[in-house]
């Protein structure tokens, strides 16, 4: 019968796994703190007005910007996330309980694998409304709605299985270096499902560059060619590079090192590039609200009318409308849609 360790303190595992455990702040530490800190402000205040701007204007009721909206919102808890682990690392990770130290790892688990579950929706959804020359899909209310909580259903198994079990309290020899009250099982699980998904989203975001590009092409050869959908397509190719781009920087580094030490890798030294490559996955939370947002035009008036909302009531701000003549209606939409939005 395996003898569990319920009644050890963090110390003991951290000991157990050979992950320094300091008991003062070193300068480093600091540094750490402050920038994680810095980063999570940051987050918090860019998604919290991504969803502002999606609440109060009734343009951006529609299923595209629901998912958007449910990013940004997966994007704000990873910061409220990030910002708990910052006021509860360093010496004072001796200090917590196993339950604490079960919870901060389960927000961040949750957060992170909601952002990334969404990303893939987010690609899904587009990959759809592109090839059906459309800005935006015919998904009802309904569905978008499930599809926003199976996404948090998700993120919240995925997030709570190593408190309900998935762990190496009752197995010492199987604990992670980097999360040592984890087994490296779920490390491993943790990291290939990501990296899966990643695929998948590399996939679909490829399969609509290629499929753009072509269709640019094919359309320039035609005299007839309009200026403002030849743009509108390469603002479309140019956001499809930057998120994945961002993507692949910002998410790949840290589950290589994740599935290095689920993998038990004795010469990998992971607990090195630990800190740095979880603040580049949160990072990434700041690019999903700058890509995903301010590349949309109506976004962009959107976010200056909360921000300046004082000055703009003062002048009896009108927001402005943008009055397309015939031909760029008959180029640019079709029943009663744009047939290519800039946005991802």
């Amino acid at each position: 019968m395996k003898h569990c360790f319920y009644n050890e303190t963090v110390g003991f595992f951290y000991n157990n796994s050979r992950k320094e455990l300091t008991t003062y702040w070193r300068t480093k530490d600091v540094l750490v703190v402050a920038l994680g800190l810095t980063v999570s402000v940051i987050v918090l205040l860019t998604n919290l007005l991504v969803i502002t701007a999606i609440i109060i204007n009734r343009r951006f009721h529609y299923p595209i910007y629901y998912l958007l909206g449910n990013l940004a919102a997966a994007d704000l808890f990873a910061g409220i996330a990030y910002m708990f682990l910052m006021f509860h690392t360093g010496p004072r990770t001796a200090e917590l309980s196993l339950k604490t130290w079960f919870i901060r790892q389960s927000l961040l688990d949750t957060s992170l694998t909601a952002s990334v579950v969404n990303l893939l929706a987010i690609a899904v959804e587009r990959h759809q409304t592109v090839f059906a020359m459309q800005l935006h899909s015919k998904m009802s209310n309904q569905r978008v709605t499930i599809l926003i909580f199976c996404i948090w259903v998700t993120a919240l198994l995925l997030g709570l299985i190593p408190s309900y079990g998935w762990h190496c309290l009752c197995a010492l020899e199987k604990c992670s270096r980097m999360a040592p009250l984890y087994s490296r099982s779920y490390l491993t699980f943790w990291a290939i499902s990501n990296l899966v998904i990643f695929l998948i989203m590399v996939v679909v975001y490829t399969h609509i560059f290629i499929y753009v590009k072509r269709k640019m092409t094919r359309m320039s050869k035609h005299t007839n060619f309009h200026p403002r959908y030849k743009e509108t397509m390469i603002s479309l190719v140019k956001t499809v590079t930057i998120i994945l781009s961002a993507f692949v920087i910002c998410w790949t580094p840290g589950q290589v090192v994740l599935l290095l030490d689920g993998l038990g890798c004795k010469s990998c030294n992971v607990l090195a590039v630990e800190k740095y490559v979880l603040l580049l996955a949160e990072i990434n939370s700041l690019i999903n609200a700058i890509v995903y947002s301010y590349r949309d035009n109506e976004m962009r008036s959107t976010f200056r009318r909360i921000l300046c909302f004082v000055c703009y009531r003062n002048s009896k701000y009108t927001p402005t409308v943008v009055k397309l003549n015939t031909t760029d209606r008959r180029t640019l939409s079709q029943n009663g849609h744009f047939t290519v939005d800039s946005s991802i």
